[in-house]
């Protein structure tokens, strides 16, 4: 009981992990109706910046973050306004292939710059396991949960009272009626692409802490995205109840394979299978919206 125990609140740590991630698939699919195929490589660049940052420019970790956050914005930006923008009005089709040749081109530079292999953050937090109902728990797990919960209640807020929150929530709803209105659709579009920029590198700054970083973190935007299907490609929600499912199924089922069936990797394709159940039972997730055409 124990070791599935201990399963679970790993899972419950990769999985507020991946509820961030897919808070940005949420997000930029909400605002533009694209599913963006580079949301790992977002996450792995925003790793790989905080790490330069911290060990090669041997800046303070809090600075580093904070900076890398900054960067997260601004790329962000640069994204949308540079590639994404002279595709307004092209097929959905087309803008999507963009961001799977997006997520080629920044796998590519990152090798470029730091190689393939693991690099290890310095130790920012005690090494020395938190035991929790007699289970150790090592300090970064539950800063990454508290972190994780702290963030989807910053957004939470954010969209609910906020005026950027609200109009973006207004276009993800009716872009004709949104704009009618007086909002910016094009600016939400910049905004959405910034937010989930920056969730995406709060994600690999996290996961670098835990596991380390390489370039095979940019796969982590395909093992999300079990987790966005079963929350539902629009809902928010979705997206933070999605990735801690997804994050405990993944262990716990990995554990299990490996006690009683003797197989090893099977938390690499839980998800995808979990995804398939999904989708011939509920496509539209848990949270999603089921929309009905009349013709």
């Amino acid at each position: 009981m124990e070791y599935y125990l201990q399963l679970v609140i790993n899972g419950l740590v990769v999985g507020s992990i991946y509820s961030l991630v897919a808070l940005g698939f949420v997000i930029i699919y909400k605002a533009t109706k694209v599913v963006n195929f580079a949301q790992g490589e977002l996450v792995m660049v925003g790793a790989y910046i905080c790490f330069a940052l911290t060990v090669q420019f041997q800046l303070p970790f809090l600075a580093a973050f904070f900076l890398t956050l900054g960067f997260s914005v601004v790329f962000g930006l640069a994204i949308e306004r540079v590639i994404l923008r002279p595709m307004v009005g092209e097929p959905i089709i087309s803008v999507i292939m963009i961001t799977v040749g997006l997520s080629t081109v920044l796998k590519s530079l990152v090798q470029l710059f730091w190689g393939t292999q693991i690099r290890v953050y310095p130790s920012v937090l005690p090494q020395e396991p938190v035991f929790i109902a007699g289970l150790p728990v090592s300090p970064v797990y539950i800063a990454a949960f508290v972190l994780a919960l702290v963030l989807f209640g910053i957004f939470s807020l954010f969209f609910k009272y906020s005026r950027y929150g609200v109009a973006m929530r207004a276009t993800a709803y009716d872009q004709t009626a949104a704009a009618s209105m007086g909002i910016g659709i094009k600016n939400i579009f910049a905004l959405s692409w910034c937010i989930a920029a920056v969730v995406s590198s709060i994600g690999g700054v996290i996961l670098g802490n835990i596991n380390g970083i390489n370039s095979q973190l940019g796969h982590l935007g395909l093992k999300v995205f079990p987790a966005v299907i079963l929350g539902g490609l629009d809902s928010l929600l979705g997206a933070a109840v999605g990735g801690v499912v997804i994050g405990i199924l993944e262990n716990v089922l990995d554990g299990a394979a490996k006690e009683f069936l003797g197989l090893s990797g099977f938390k690499e394709v839980a998800a995808f299978i979990v995804l398939v159940i999904i989708l011939m039972i509920r496509p539209y997730g848990l949270f999603g919206t089921h929309e009905i055409e009349r013709v």
